[in-house]
């Protein structure tokens, strides 16, 4: 939240990366989050490959992963 102007910003995602049970987001003022990749069948199913293969979208709102047909959403993924 920005103490200067009083509103939340909106959490937006600069990267992605896996390890063999978690998808791990760098949000762009520093946090990081993971979560399993339980919660994500898709990207569980993916290879490594496919999995890097995203991009972000709204500036880092989502991710979405074309060839998988996969979105995710950052608030969400924060909220849990």
């Amino acid at each position: 939240m920005s103490t200067l102007t009083g509103k939340t910003a909106e959490p937006m995602a600069s990267g992605v990366w896996f390890d063999s049970d978690k998808m791990h987001v760098r949000l762009v003022d520093g946090r990081e989050i993971s979560v399993p990749l339980e919660w994500f069948p898709k990207l569980r199913d993916a290879d490594a490959g496919q999995r890097e293969n995203y991009r972000l979208i709204g500036r880092g709102i989502g991710i979405h992963w074309e060839e998988l047909d996969e979105d995710v959403s950052v608030p969400e993924l924060l909220k849990g």
